[in-house]
């Protein structure tokens, strides 16, 4: 169900406002009453425009001279523009004014790390403050490369470094300040926080308490400890961040011979890569084995109050979610789209319960507790239903293994397996566009219709899919609708490849393996790739690159290449400021060799972006990139 990239649609449409959009304010506002009445209208828009709809159609214009594609150890962005190294790993978060300083023989300890910035920056947030020119970023930490990490990598291993691992996951929140066109760090600040895998959290919604999520440390089965594998993250109406943690069984060690449900999720013996089961009992699912059901959960973080406690959400059920994208119903309810980076796996709704309230994260402290959560079924003739995963209905019932909601939450892809849902090429990033549209990254699925795998589909058209392709729907009538429409916004392809179903069909600069997404204030979509170092290598991507950010415009489906990142990157993760003027985005795992994952002894030599000292390592970051004249970034 491939189709031509379609005409603008009417300037009437009259999709809800996200928060894009209804906290942008012109140019001249933000010149004439700084970022500090800006932030005020932001936020205000955001508890009380839930109804309002901008009666605009796309007005996107890629007015940028798009980069080549190369294989240089930096990064290139067009003429006109600069990119700033801001916040790499290791960097203080502003705790107090004595933070330890990132020492480039990686012999920082586990309590340094843990005032630090962590490791592989993923999803990324700007929420403004009052402050002209200020804001905080809420950064995500994906994983660790304990090769890396630690002073002789994994030549040794120790508990020292088991915790040293775990407090380079998770979260920063960092303040920002931009002085005179350049960005920095502010320290020490009241924001500045890490969130690890060491920081008590709760459980709340329907599967909180329940027996899957009981252990011998947590008898009642609410208060889970700590959050890794963090990719994606969204922020909320209300002012929150949702975050993601997507590939968390890789941290346990399992039985020999696993249940049907530890098999369903890939918990297998010897399968902690991390090996943090020999140091921390709590991930040896041999001895503890709820533990592993208390992960794969949205997390929600209050950025703005260091002393909350952040909340694992069950009602969005559990799965190795990759993205967190929340919108509003024109009544004010909460709809939060995910999907889960897996081969095979799915793509899921959440419509809250009630309506969003005015006063921020406090006044909707239970929004996300009540509500139903669907699965999304991807029909040959463009048409699509969102099936609902409640507790009672056939087959979701005690007589096909669901004893209660709780159950079916934990368990949520066993109960998409049942209710027939469309098994996907790795769902990652969601995004919402002003018009409506819903898009999806599905990154790439080698093992589709191989051996006895599924083979393709309407909505996953290419066997053994190694580039990708974004999918689009838009639902019928408002967010919160049983039934959408749905087409292949594009095919990611190499014009390299002699294969026809790697070619691709899209027009402009080539790409493949799209992961990151983010519209913009204008209504561009921005595309992020992750290609394996492996495939590099290979060189089944002569025509592609290094990884890169794309830009699309919706008026005319042309795609421009805007960004190239070093060495063996990842490019991920992607926020601006409410005036457009400066984007964020992060640079992950710069270096990343085909062989660094195999053989994680020894440090990796195979890049140092973006130090470049000889003593050096290379660290993630995340870039500030403006244009010179000060304009919108992308015009």
């Amino acid at each position: 169900m491939s189709h031509p990239f379609p005409p603008p649609e009417d300037s009437n449409d009259s999709a809800n406002p996200n928060i894009h959009h209804i906290s942008t304010p012109s140019r001249r506002q933000v010149l004439k009453g700084g970022w500090a009445a800006m932030s005020a209208q932001v936020f205000a828009a955001m508890g009380l425009s839930a109804c309002a709809t901008t009666g605009q159609g796309p007005r996107a214009a890629l007015g940028f001279k798009p980069v080549g594609v190369n294989t240089l150890d930096q990064v290139t962005v067009p003429e006109g523009y600069e990119a700033q190294v801001l916040v790499p790993w290791g960097e203080p978060v502003g705790l107090s004014g004595e933070d330890p300083a990132f020492k480039w023989d990686a012999s920082n300890t586990a309590a340094e790390q843990a005032a630090q910035l962590g490791m592989h920056h993923d999803g990324i947030q700007f929420l403004p403050l009052p402050a002209l020119g200020t804001g905080l970023l809420v950064i995500n930490h994906e994983y660790t490369d304990d090769g890396l990490l630690h002073r002789d990598g994994m030549a040794t291993w120790s508990a020292e470094k088991v915790r040293k691992s775990q407090a380079a996951h998770g979260l920063s929140i960092v303040e920002v300040t931009q002085e005179q066109g350049r960005w920095r760090s502010v320290r020490p600040s009241p924001y500045a926080r890490r969130i690890t895998a060491h920081t008590p959290m709760h459980f709340s919604g329907p599967a909180a308490g329940h027996s899957l999520l009981r252990t011998a440390a947590d008898p009642q089965g609410m208060s889970p400890l700590g959050t890794f594998n963090n990719c994606g993250n969204g922020l909320t109406p209300w002012g929150t961040v949702l975050t993601t943690e997507e590939n968390f069984i890789g941290y346990f060690n399992g039985p020999a011979q696993p249940d049907a449900h530890g098999k369903r999720w890939g918990l297998r013996s010897g399968g902690a890569g991390y090996r943090w089961h020999e140091h921390d009992a709590r991930f040896d699912a041999t001895r503890h084995p709820n533990e592993p059901n208390r992960f794969g959960w949205l997390v929600e973080i209050d950025p703005q109050d260091p002393s909350s406690v952040p909340v694992k959400r069950t009602a969005l059920g559990r799965g190795s979610h990759e993205a967190a994208r929340i919108v509003l119903t024109q009544d004010g309810r909460a709809v939060v789209y995910s999907g889960e980076d897996a081969r095979f796996e799915y793509i899921y709704k959440f419509v809250s319960r009630d309506r969003m309230q005015p006063g921020g994260a406090k006044a909707n402290l239970h929004l996300l507790d009540h509500g139903t959560l669907y699965v999304a079924r991807f029909d040959a003739n463009g048409r699509g239903q969102w099936l609902p995963l409640t507790h009672g209905s056939h087959p979701l019932d005690a007589a096909h293994g669901f004893q209660d909601t709780g159950e079916v939450l934990v368990k949520s892809r066993q109960a998409s397996d049942a209710l027939g849902a469309t098994k996907m090429d790795r769902p990652e990033w969601i995004e919402v566009d002003q018009q409506g549209w819903v898009y999806v990254t599905l990154t790439n699925n080698t093992s589709r219709g191989v051996g006895n795998n599924p083979g393709v589909d309407a909505a996953n058209p290419r066997a053994n899919n190694s580039m990708g392709h974004i999918i689009r729907w838009k639902e019928s009538g408002d967010f919160d609708a049983t039934s959408f429409d749905w087409n292949h916004l594009v095919l990611a392809g190499d014009p390299a490849q002699s294969r026809p179903q790697a070619q691709g069909n899209i027009r402009g600069d080539a790409f493949a393996c799209p992961d990151g997404l983010w519209v913009d204030t204008r209504g561009v979509l921005w595309i992020q790739t992750d290609i394996s170092s492996n495939t590099i290598a290979k060189g089944e991507m002569s025509g592609v690159g290094h990884n890169a950010l794309l830009a699309l415009d919706p008026r005319s489906g042309e795609v421009r290449r805007f960004l190239v990142g070093p060495a063996g990157c990842e490019i991920t993760g992607m926020t601006g400021t409410p005036d457009g003027t400066t984007v964020f985005v992060n640079i992950q795992h710069p270096g990343e060799s085909p062989s660094e994952r195999s053989d994680p002894k020894q440090p990796r030599q195979y890049s140092n972006w973006p130090d470049f000292r000889p003593d050096g390592r290379p660290r993630s970051a995340t870039l500030a990139i403006r244009k010179r004249d000060g304009g919108v970034v992308g015009t």
